[in-house]
């Protein structure tokens, strides 16, 4: 009889490691599913920042004369990479929602970790951004400065 108890004791105990070894799993899967779905959102809105705070320089720029803003008016009027990037975003929700749930953990690891690296470069890139809009924003007033200060007769034209 004290045989037959250890035996019961052990079974449990290897019905209880592996329902937990089981559950490990699955709450591993949910955090990697939950993590691809967030950084996705959270790409999509640093991108559309970056469409903003774009369309925001643009204005500054037209507001320099046109000699001196047209190779960053031609930057800003660049769409194309952020219009990428959103679809691209679109591509890893997609996926997300057709293989998720029968991708393996292995594939789940590495869409996390591409999804964490483009959403790195990503951000560096619109912190480069900013720190461009600021350094321009500072740089039209001080060129619009100037110009108020020149003679009518040696004022550029295109601008304020």
């Amino acid at each position: 009889m004290p045989n037959t108890l250890i035996i019961a004791v052990l079974l449990c105990l290897l019905i209880a490691a592996i329902a937990l070894a089981l559950h490990r799993r699955a709450q591993r899967r949910h955090h990697a599913l939950v993590h691809l779905v967030d950084r996705a959102e959270a790409m999509e809105q640093v991108l559309l920042r970056t469409r903003e705070r774009m369309q925001a320089m643009r204005r500054v720029v037209d507001q320099v004369p046109e000699d001196i803003g047209e190779v960053a008016q031609a930057s800003l009027r660049a769409d194309k990479p952020i219009h990428d990037a959103l679809r691209d975003v679109l591509e890893h929700r997609l996926w997300i929602q057709k293989h998720g749930d029968r991708a393996s953990q292995r594939e789940l690891d590495t869409a996390c970790a591409a999804i964490d690296r483009a959403y790195q470069r990503l951000s560096d890139k619109l912190q480069a951004l900013e720190n461009a809009s600021a350094e321009l924003s500072a740089a039209t007033v001080t060129a619009i400065e100037s110009a108020r200060r020149e003679p009518p007769a040696l004022r550029r034209s295109g601008g304020s």
